[in-house]
Parts: C-alpha cells; sequence; structure tokens
C-alpha cells in the first residue's frame, strides 16, 4: 500500500510540475499589439497566439490609452492583381520561386498580407513554366501563407489595339478550356481568377465552365457591348477588372463598355486609384455608383515598380517608368502601375473622402469576401493573424511592421 501511494505521490509531483510550464510555453508564443482601431480610431490591444487572433480589448481611456502607439491596427492588404515587383516579373521568361520570394517580402513592407501573382499574356510554354514555378509556392514555408492562388490576365481578351492595352496582339487567342486546364494543373489548382473579353468567340461557354470549376471570372480588355457583357454576368462572370482602363482611348459616348458593368450589380469593378489610370472625378464616380462594399482596390504593378525610373526594355518593346506609372508610348497607353496598393488606399481618402474603415474594406475585406478567403481581411476573434500597423503621414500610408500568420515580417523599426 506504502508502496501504492509513493508512485502515487510521484505522479502527482511530476504533473504539478509539468503543467505549470505547459502554461509558460502557451503564454510564450502569445503577443500583444497596440493601437488605435482602423474602423473608428479608439484605443485597443489585440491578442494573438498559434497566428490566430484571440481577443480584442478596448482599451479604457487613461493610463491604458497613455501607453497605445500613435498607429493604426488594420487586416493586412489583399492584392488580387499584381504582375511583379521590385524587379521580379511574373510572367518573365526566368521566374524562379527564389524570385517570387523576393517580390513577396518586398510587398510585405508595402503592407500586403495576401495577393495572387497575376500573369498576363504570354506563350503557351511560357504560362505553363511560370504557373508551374507559382504552384511551388504556395507550399512554400516563407511565403506560402501569403499567395492565396493566382490570376491569369490574359490571353483571352480583345485582338483591338487599345483595348488589349499593352498586351502583345501576338499572344492573344481564343479562350480553350483543355488549356486553360493545363495551366490549372500547373499551377497545383491555385488559379482563382480568370479575365476573359465576353464579345469573343467562345467566351460565355468558357465563362460558364470556369464557374463551374470554383473559378472567379473577371471582364477585362474588351469591347462588349451591353449585351455581351449582360451574357457574361448571366453565366457567371462577378468582376471587371480595373475598370476604366484596358479600354481604347477613343469610344463611343453612349454605347461603350464602361456603362454596362457600372449598371450590373453583379459585377464588382476592381480600379487602379493611383492618380493616374483614373482622373480623380472618375473614381468619385466609381465610387458613388458601386460603394465602399462593391469595390475592389487592386494596384495592377508591373515588375518595374520600385526601381529607379527611366526606360526599360521588356519583350523587345520600350517602357517608360516614371515615379509614378508606367507607360507605353508606341500606342499612347499605359503599360502599369509603379505603386504599390497602400497608394491606392490614400488616395481613396483623398479623392472620395471615404472613411479609413471603407478604405481599407476595399483593399482588404472586400477582395477576401469575394474569393471566400473566410480568414483574412477582418479583425476578429478566429481569424488569422494577417494585421498591419501604419500611419498616415503627408497623405500616405506609411507600413509600420507587417505581421503574416501571428509572425512579424516587416519591422520599419
Amino acid at each position: 500500500m506504502k508502496r501504492y501511494e509513493s508512485k502515487l505521490l510521484t505522479m502527482l509531483i511530476v504533473i504539478l510540475l509539468a503543467f505549470p510550464m505547459s502554461l509558460f510555453a502557451q503564454s510564450s508564443d502569445t503577443q500583444t499589439i497596440k493601437g488605435h482601431f482602423y474602423r473608428d480610431g479608439e484605443a485597443i490591444s489585440v491578442q494573438i497566439a498559434d497566428g490566430q487572433i484571440v481577443k480584442i480589448q478596448r482599451l479604457r481611456e487613461g493610463a491604458d490609452e497613455s501607453r497605445v502607439p500613435e498607429v493604426y491596427i488594420a487586416p493586412g492588404l489583399v492584392e488580387v492583381q499584381i504582375n511583379g515587383y521590385m524587379g521580379v516579373d511574373f510572367s518573365g521568361e526566368d521566374l524562379t520561386l527564389e524570385g517570387v520570394r523576393k517580390a513577396t517580402r518586398e510587398l510585405w513592407k508595402a503592407g500586403v498580407t495576401t495577393y495572387l501573382p497575376t500573369l498576363i499574356s504570354q506563350s503557351h510554354e511560357r504560362l505553363k513554366n511560370n504557373f508551374t514555378v507559382l504552384g511551388k509556392a504556395l507550399n512554400d514555408p516563407e511565403i506560402g501563407a501569403t499567395i492565396a492562388g493566382f490570376h491569369l490576365e490574359g490571353p483571352y481578351m480583345s485582338p483591338v489595339k487599345g483595348f488589349r492595352g499593352a498586351h502583345l496582339k501576338k499572344y492573344i487567342r481564343k479562350p480553350d478550356w483543355e488549356e486553360f486546364m493545363q495551366y490549372q494543373e500547373a499551377a497545383r489548382g491555385g488559379i482563382k481568377l480568370v479575365a476573359i473579353a465576353p464579345e469573343i468567340e467562345g467566351a460565355i461557354p468558357f465563362i460558364r465552365k470556369s464557374v463551374e470549376s470554383g473559378v472567379e471570372v473577371t471582364l477585362a480588355h474588351h469591347n462588349g457591348s451591353a449585351e455581351e457583357i449582360k451574357a457574361a454576368a448571366d453565366a457567371g462572370a462577378s468582376m471587371s477588372n480595373h475598370l476604366g482602363n484596358g479600354c481604347a482611348n477613343m469610344i463611343n459616348r453612349h454605347h461603350n463598355p464602361l456603362w454596362p458593368q457600372l449598371a450590373d450589380d453583379r459585377l464588382t469593378p476592381s480600379i487602379i486609384a493611383d492618380g493616374y489610370h483614373l482622373t480623380q472625378e472618375e473614381v468619385q464616380t466609381f465610387y458613388k455608383v458601386k460603394g465602399p462594399d462593391n469595390m475592389i482596390l487592386v494596384s495592377d504593378a508591373l515588375d518595374l515598380a520600385g526601381l529607379p525610373p527611366g526606360e526599360y526594355e521588356r519583350d523587345g518593346r520600350i517602357l517608360e517608368l516614371t515615379e509614378n506609372v508606367v507607360k507605353f508610348p508606341d500606342q499612347n497607353v499605359l503599360a502599369g502601375a509603379a505603386s504599390p496598393i497602400s497608394k491606392c488606399v490614400a488616395n481613396m481618402l483623398e479623392f472620395t473622402g471615404c472613411s479609413l474603415k471603407d478604405a481599407i474594406k476595399m483593399a482588404s475585406t472586400n477582395p477576401a469576401r469575394h474569393f471566400d478567403l473566410e480568414n483574412i481581411g477582418e479583425i476578429s476573434q478566429g481569424k488569422r493573424a494577417d494585421l498591419i500597423l501604419f500611419t498616415m503621414e503627408n497623405g500616405e500610408m506609411v507600413i509600420h511592421k507587417t505581421i503574416v500568420a501571428g509572425e512579424v515580417v516587416y519591422s520599419r523599426d
């Protein structure tokens, strides 16, 4: 009996000794950040454990608030159209996994915690090869949590000069489901968004198949009529890519692709609010028509974004990079953006007078919801801890810290 009691006592001691240590291990993985809630400016603390938000607390005025840093806390930005960054071209012939890592690290500095690397019109082999590289990034231990899938913008778009923008005509072709399935296989099923011109042959059946397979469809670089745009929405198209761009300079004032897309509530437009792709008045009008719940901000940044201004050659063509935008002088069109999505957030505040809450909604909550990314895009208990800490300085969004799945991936300090 005494031997049994001795063994029981020993077991109890071991359990008691182990129990506090397990508590300590749990608390050591817990971090708390403080700042001002982007929705209302009030002081809050956000507690993070195991990569998730476990508690959000309003801080009382007085002693607690005096220790709150003068930064906003918001969900990380979700970028669904970006062609490259800091010299890394997702459609380039030399794309590597390390290149994708480099671009992702740089995007963290701009507050992007989730994005869809975007491939534009290219040869069949180039698209297959690059989707193969990108597919590997989905499970990469460093950047996999940031890459939610991929966006294929082209080659299924209008071949007409102006509407095709800076896309090379030699790569434009009719939609081909078997070809697309090859891209999807190379991408390990990661293609989440495909762009298409609704007026080209085979577009409507392709849209139906895409939606049935779980891929969102966006209308882009097209000259669709009201009837063709309605047919595309009837088939399941749900977005309008960079509305107001990918459009010829000269269009009919009544019959053009803009009005039908603005009029159809089923189509959520993405817009490039960098101050150059659209005028301030266009942004204001789109915002008034669609509202903050049915718009998505994108950068459409090229690989040249972040590089020194000057002339660069891409695919045998000369592109002009300014401090604010990339131009294609040969066709007198814009080739893409040179600013990250954080610039668009700041401009929405200036152009429309919207609240910070609504600007962040269009750059984070809305795209997350649109692509059923249910664990991000909001600050609430149980969501993944994808957060940014930032200040607004001289009309610019200055990122101080970026957190992905509870891990600090960028700190300005």
